[in-house]
């Protein structure tokens, strides 16, 4: 491997790569170099000049990279740094994978979790998610998300499941919104159009209607008789005797229990 001058080009050789065993550079051409370290590992290394600035950046160990692949490293990375781009800097912002919805909806819970006091919110933030969400869309990129992606998700509860559906949709816009500010889309967010596509959803329906106190052991007696499961008609005797709402009862928790004192301490 003979030296051309002092710009040489294409110098090196794929034989010649693998027989260097001399600690040392050296110069292939166009300031890529094989770097032998004293331990006899060998490394690419590419030499240029970057928004007036010297950079120096590894291209790999010569034993995963050959040499027409570090020749082809080399072009491109020159090619960035011609037209005024930083080619470390290039190369990083590939190395940040775009995640999917799955995987963003994970990362989202992950950085709020601490900040929310109540853990049946956490579990319930991301079980929504998980139930209505993930299944449609958790396998696509969140860069590849659109309005019509949204529909499909609400579309199927909005009517039927409307109050979830809204939930459903403010944590929609959270992830995405997320994933915007975290570099991996662009654009307005597409929950924010979604509403013209969706029907509109029912009034509610008001209060449920009351029982005089003195028809509840009559009521109570004929709830126990019900053909339901043995879980639902205690869960409602134990919301009568609680006077609890339906949500703390449909959601309470053994851990919520001290059954030894027989106190049931419901989360703020």
């Amino acid at each position: 491997m003979k030296r051309k001058g002092r710009h040489p080009d294409k110098a090196l050789t794929a034989l010649g790569v693998r027989a260097l065993k001399e600690p040392g550079r050296y110069a292939d051409g166009n300031g890529l170099y094989l770097v032998v370290d004293p331990s006899g590992s060998k490394r690419w290394l590419l030499r240029t000049v970057a928004q007036g600035r010297r950079r120096d950046m590894g291209l790999g160990s010569a034993s995963l990279v050959s040499l027409a692949e570090a020749r082809e490293l080399a072009v491109r990375h020159r090619k960035i740094a011609r037209e005024g781009g930083d080619p470390i800097q290039a190369r990083k912002s590939e190395k940040v994978a775009v995640p999917t919805f799955a995987e963003a909806v994970e990362q989202v819970h992950a950085d709020h979790t601490p900040g929310w006091r109540n853990d049946k919110h956490a579990a319930q933030w991301i079980n929504t998610l998980r139930t209505y969400a993930i299944p449609l869309i958790g396998d696509r990129l969140v860069n590849s998300i659109e309005t019509p992606d949204i529909l499909t998700v609400l579309s199927p509860i909005w009517l039927t499941k409307p109050e979830t559906a809204r939930r459903v949709r403010q944590r929609l816009k959270v992830i995405l919104d997320w994933a915007k500010t975290a570099g991996h889309r662009s654009g307005e967010n597409p929950v924010l159009g979604v509403d013209r596509g969706l029907p509109k959803q029912p009034k509610k329906s008001g209060h449920h209607k009351a029982l005089p106190y003195g028809q509840t052991p009559a009521f109570v007696k004929a709830l126990r008789m019900q053909n339901a499961t043995v879980r639902t008609k205690l869960a409602f005797e134990f919301l009568i005797l609680t006077a609890a709402r339906t949500g703390e009862v449909l959601g309470a928790t053994w851990s919520e229990v001290d059954q030894a004192a027989k106190v049931w301490t419901i989360p703020a």
